[in-house]
């Protein structure tokens, strides 16, 4: 029932809590988790810390169908959180842990979450929510420093030691319709948007099924985020299918190959930028002594060929968002350059124009989706009605992507029709960019718009204008934005023209900015001597 279908997947296949149980019945003794520190949880294990950590959520007041907001960097904290949040039949609400001022103040507030479970490091900007409906935080591993605000009550890592036996019975089962997490992600017109994804969505997104290089006993290197559907969304599905996940605190070129090799790593997910770095590497005798069957390389490029001829694994390629659930998959070792994959079983795709007409083979046109069964994609965005009616309209998913389709049925992206910008795997908002550069009393009019990146995917281009008589120093622009947005958000590029450019109807033409790129007077931090240093979060780098 792996397979994608016409009909919703059975619950004992799709919810975690009854594949946890299942595979803890069945084979007891094999491994779930594997963690860099050494420490190895089997299903058994994992079964007693999920209903642990539900007894200790439960004693806090999260109830079935509660949002627990959890900002936590990639290691066994944010496993137990997610497993002890899906046992209860709770919704899972990880945030990027980058995230700060306003950005962080919106998710939380639009969440509605009563419970955070939350590092140290981040503690301090959580609590400095105001207007926060946060009432119970536990800090995992230390205390914050910090003044708690009247109506919180801060606990340690101990809160979520419950005794499984005060837990009551659901009364109801965990339905694969039930809602399993809200995960943010970068709104364009507005603020990021919370995604509501139901066990069959996370299920169907990454099953075996749907990423046909899987095997149900393949170990997932989990190096994506827990806040991404790479992270959250494998982690939830091999529970459900029996695998294994290797949880590290993010990517690292360096140590890549001894991770895999002491985590025993069977597939990974890498961003195309990734790849790129793994190749740039001086050759090794050992690049081929590795227990890797596969990697999945996102976008493909032209890293295929050369990561196949190198590393000796097949090379798949494919497409998906957080609100879809991988309607484009490819083969092994696809031949050509920068595809996205073939429609896969179970959903239907089309390429349309600005009507939503259907345009003909070969043209560029907007990817929109719908698939066969219920629930196997998202249902829509959290408190957001407009926003969903919008992104649904016709009865098709709009994905904003602009793709052309060949005489072979293999997609390839082209543009972003949306105003969205993508770095480093992160979906970036200009909007959420732009009113932080407005917020410089220097600044009267700023755009934010993608460039290349040498290394895949783009870069940040703040192209401002001055208010009268004052001068814009681009310094001074970037020292303003590091305490207000996420160092992923950060412009390389600041260019200072006298006005943006506008239509008749006073909107910014972006593409004449984007079509422009990098002009000769364009300031570029990294040429200016300024590295942007992330903030080291329990070993994640962010």
């Amino acid at each position: 029932m792996m397979s994608a279908g016409s009909d919703v997947t059975a619950r004992d296949i799709c919810v975690p809590r009854y594949g946890l149980e299942r595979h803890a019945a069945e084979r007891p003794a094999a491994i779930f988790a594997a963690f860099e520190t050494g420490e190895r949880w089997s299903f058994a294990d994992t079964l007693a810390i999920a209903r642990r950590s539900a007894a200790g959520l439960h004693a806090l007041g999260v109830r079935r169908g509660d949002p627990v907001l959890v900002m936590l960097p990639n290691d066994a904290s944010a496993i137990r959180a997610m497993v002890g949040i899906g046992w209860l039949g709770a919704v899972f609400v990880p945030v990027n842990i980058a995230y700060r001022g306003a950005i962080l103040d919106h998710v939380v507030r639009d969440s509605g979450a009563r419970v955070a479970i939350v590092h140290p490091q981040l503690a301090e900007r959580l609590l400095a929510v105001e207007t926060s409906p946060l009432r119970s935080v536990v800090v995992v591993d230390g205390e914050p420093s910090v003044c708690v605000p009247d109506g919180i009550v801060v606990h340690g890592i101990g809160a979520l030691d419950g005794d499984p036996a005060s837990l009551p019975e659901l009364g109801a089962p965990i339905e694969p319709w039930d809602l399993q997490s809200i995960i943010y992600t970068s709104g364009t017109t507005g603020r990021s948007k919370g995604v509501l994804s139901s066990h069959m969505h996370a299920f169907t997104a990454v099953n075996p099924g749907t990423w046909t290089c899987l095997r149900p006993d393949d170990r997932q290197l989990l190096h994506m985020p827990i806040f991404h559907i790479g992270g959250a969304f494998v982690a939830s599905t091999a529970l459900c299918v029996g695998g294994s996940i290797a949880v590290v605190p993010s990517f690292r070129t360096e140590t890549f190959w001894e991770t895999l090799r002491a985590l025993e790593v069977t597939s990974v997910f890498l961003l195309g930028a990734m790849a790129t770095f793994l190749l740039k590497r001086p050759p090794d005798p050992r690049d081929r002594e590795h227990p890797l069957r596969h990697v999945m390389i996102v976008p493909l490029g032209a890293n295929g060929p050369p990561f196949r001829e190198r590393f000796g694994v097949d090379v798949f390629t494919l497409f998906n968002m957080t609100e879809i659930s991988t309607p484009l998959m490819s083969g092994p070792n696809p031949a050509k350059p920068n595809v996205c994959g073939r429609v896969r079983p179970g959903v239907e795709v089309r390429l349309v124009d600005a009507h939503d007409r259907p345009v003909p083979l070969g043209t560029v046109g907007e990817l929109v989706i719908r698939a066969d069964a219920p629930w196997a994609m998202s249902h829509g965005y959290h408190g957001d009605p407009a926003a969903t009616a919008a992104a649904w309209r016709n009865g098709w998913f709009h994905t904003g992507d602009a793709f052309t389709c060949d005489a072979d049925g293999d997609f390839s992206f082209v543009d972003r029709l949306k105003d969205a910008i993508r770095r480093r795997g992160e979906n970036i908002s200009s909007f959420e960019v732009e009113t932080e550069l407005l917020s410089h009393p220097d600044v009267r009019e700023a755009a934010a718009v993608a460039v290349p990146s040498p290394d895949g995917e783009d870069e940040v281009l703040a192209v401002l204008a001055p208010q009268p008589d004052r001068a814009i120093d681009p310094v001074g622009i970037l020292d303003h934005l590091r305490g207000r947005l996420p160092h992923f958000m950060l412009p390389r590029f600041i260019r200072i023209v006298p006005d943006l450019p506008k239509t008749p109807t006073a909107k910014v033409e972006k593409h004449l900015l984007r079509s422009q790129g990098l002009t000769p007077e364009t300031w570029d931090r990294e040429t200016a001597g300024i590295r942007i240093r992330r903030e080291d979060i329990g070993g994640h780098r962010t």
